[in-house]
């Protein structure tokens, strides 16, 4: 059994309910956060993220570009689960050099270090993302599986949203995505994470270090960032609410991402740790159901009681996929992870969390803005 585990981004969202799993599990936790105040607002140690581990853990805080860091973070430690990440799909498109410096750049400090010195790490886990896989896997009625590519600003702007052939330009047929799916992401996030993944499993390899990718697809819950207005649309979403402002949902609102609750993707962390069949595997972590845009927001209205009136604009995202739902047979046979907590389950337990917090400054429309002005959202 893995006992010394460091976890990089540990402050974070999905890393602090991991830290609390593995004390309960009778691990010892070394943290190595540098606390983003994106992800932790204004006063980053003070938020209740950092405040609920600070005092459970061996806290390194520090940045994964520095070499320095990571040496203060690996001593005594035999497992390495890398989560820390810049994890903005739009902010990716015009922040490129940041995104490729901490996502790849941090992974290859971390992956150099191991290579020529000495250590004791054992196992490593990759946090990667279904953003690898672009639109992911289709069915066309005439070709059969397809793998269409990123759609463009001509159909876009004339409203039509769905997904095309790339032989034929017919519409497709949504289907899970599976691990063997083709790799094609359609923003600089979704490259970053390819690139992350790919190194890790390469290096594990070389180097006889058992190592496993996670392919998350899209984590909600209790503690994950009311104020960061560059990821997660719950969180968004539920901000605006409470702000009572208005909710624009993007392209016609049937847009779908299969939504995974935090609780189900610690399981899924922990069962790959501490399962040798794991060991070189790359897993899809979902829930294998697709619920549309429109849906989610909806039910965080009526949830919350809301008088906030829902827009379908029209606007859309560059770079934004149009669905993404997780074939989970794999880990399924391979660990027999499954996920436990169903979406209505889910947002039920976000939502009693998120009616306990202060209410955030909503920072949608500047973020909007500013991807108006790099030409990102139309």
């Amino acid at each position: 059994m893995k006992n010394n585990v460091l976890i990089t981004g540990g402050a974070g969202f999905i890393g602090s309910n991991l830290v609390l799993r593995l004390l309960d599990l009778g691990c010892s936790v070394t943290v190595l956060d540098n606390l983003s105040p994106q992800i932790h607002g204004a006063d980053p140690e003070s938020s209740p993220l950092y405040m609920a581990i600070k005092d459970k853990v061996t806290f390194v805080k520090g940045d994964v570009e520095n070499e320095s860091d990571w040496q203060k973070a690996l001593v005594g430690v035999d497992s390495v689960i890398h989560l820390a990440a810049e994890t903005g799909t739009g902010q990716s498109m015009y922040q490129i050099k940041r995104y490729s410096d901490v996502n790849v750049g941090g992974s290859s400090i971390f992956l150099d270090f191991l290579a020529n010195n000495p250590h004791g790490v054992s196992k490593m886990i990759i946090a990667s993302s279904r953003s690898i896989y672009g639109e992911g896997k289709y069915h066309c009625f005439e070709h059969g599986e397809v793998y269409p590519v990123e759609r463009n600003d001509e159909m876009l702007e004339k409203g039509d949203f769905e997904v095309k052939c790339p032989i034929c330009q017919s519409n497709v047929k949504l289907l899970a995505t599976d691990e063997k799916s083709k790799i094609h992401p359609s923003s600089i996030y979704g490259v970053t994470k390819q690139v992350q993944e790919q190194m890790f499993m390469i290096t594990g390899k070389s180097l006889g270090i058992p190592t496993v990718s996670l392919r998350f697809q899209n984590v909600y819950g209790a503690g994950q960032s009311l104020s960061n207005p560059y990821t997660g649309i719950l969180s968004i979403f539920s901000t605006r609410i409470l702000n009572g402002n208005d909710i624009n949902i993007f392209e016609d609102g049937l847009e779908s991402r299969d939504f995974v609750y935090i609780d189900d993707v610690v399981e899924s962390i922990v069962l790959s740790l501490f399962n040798k069949e794991a060991d070189y595997q790359i897993f899809n972590v979902g829930s294998g159901v697709a619920t549309d845009v429109m849906t989610v927001a909806a039910t965080l209205k009526s949830i919350y009681k809301s008088n906030s009136s829902i827009s379908v604009s029209g606007n859309y995202r560059v770079g934004d996929i149009r669905h993404n739902f997780a074939d989970l047979s794999l880990i399924n046979s391979k660990i027999s992870f499954a996920a436990k907590i169903d979406f209505d389950a889910g947002m039920k337990l976000f939502t009693d969390w998120v009616a306990k917090q202060s209410v955030k400054e909503d920072l949608y429309e500047k973020s909007i803005l500013e991807l108006k002005s790099k030409g990102l959202y139309k």
